[in-house]
């Protein structure tokens, strides 16, 4: 990512329609797993600007949040939100003992690991560092066929299939919780965008994460608002959304 895109992801994270959405979509999945009122040590594994620390405050009682991400200009960002358990690293490779965290959040951050085995020595570390019973949640960006130049300018390496992460979680060594699509009612419009669009020069190039233009502005409003109608299904127990842009998987360690 370039520089400018950390400054819009730090700027949108509040109430862009993505953002907004999928923070609901994430409650609805985990306020259920962690619903008991206990303190809870967290790490969001590539804490990005340090937005989804802010809101995974909603779990952690009286403990701590830690964030790790491989770039200083993002960990700068966490800062100014006041974050100070932060720390530049691979998730590759976590610098935290074993079995120190209740919680492990990774958004979007697999599908930008370059080795081909990245992702599941990535997998690896957070169940070693998780406590005994403790839940890691995993989003993805789903269907390699969907990689485009949004894609290219977030550095994505992979897009995925929820049965591949699945497959990962589950060879590390977890027990999975749930697992789903997410974004299912936008994929028609992304499809358009990214795939059709973009490719002729109607669209603008690069990543999606910039805030719209002036005269799409209103579309922030019914964007986010399909988005909460897939969290408000996914609150029923077992349901699942069979595609989307987005796989999740909710594990725990035995």
């Amino acid at each position: 990512m370039e520089p400018e895109d950390f400054a819009y992801l730090y700027d949108l994270e509040s109430d862009f329609w993505w953002f907004a959405g999928m923070r609901d979509i994430t409650a609805a999945i985990l306020d259920p797993i962690c619903s008991s009122p206990i303190d809870r040590q967290i790490l969001d594994a590539g804490c990005g600007t340090g937005g989804m620390m802010s809101w995974l405050e909603r779990y952690a009682g009286q403990g701590d949040i830690s964030g790790i991400d491989v770039t200083a200009t993002a960990l700068s960002f966490c800062r100014e939100r006041d974050h100070n358990l932060i720390a530049q690293a691979s998730v590759t490779s976590l610098p935290y003992p074993d079995a120190a965290f209740d919680l492990v959040t990774s958004f979007d951050v697999l599908a930008q690991l370059p080795g081909p085995d990245d992702d599941q020595t990535a997998i690896n570390e957070m169940l070693r560092v998780l406590k005994p019973g403790g839940i890691i949640f995993i989003r993805v960006p789903a269907y390699e066929w969907m990689k485009s130049g949004h894609d290219y300018a977030l550095n994505t390496q992979h897009r995925y299939s929820l049965p591949e992460l699945r497959q990962k979680t589950e060879r590390a060594g977890f027990e999975i919780l749930r697992e789903t699509y997410a974004n299912s009612w936008l994929l028609p419009a992304a499809l358009l965008r990214r795939l059709v669009l973009k490719r002729i020069g109607i669209a603008a190039a690069g990543s999606d994460v910039k805030p719209l233009p002036a005269g799409l502005r209103w579309a922030n409003a019914p964007f986010t608002a399909a988005l909460r109608t897939e969290a408000l299904w996914l609150k029923r127990r077992g349901a699942k959304l069979r595609f989307g842009l987005s796989a999740i998987c909710v594990a725990r360690k035995p």
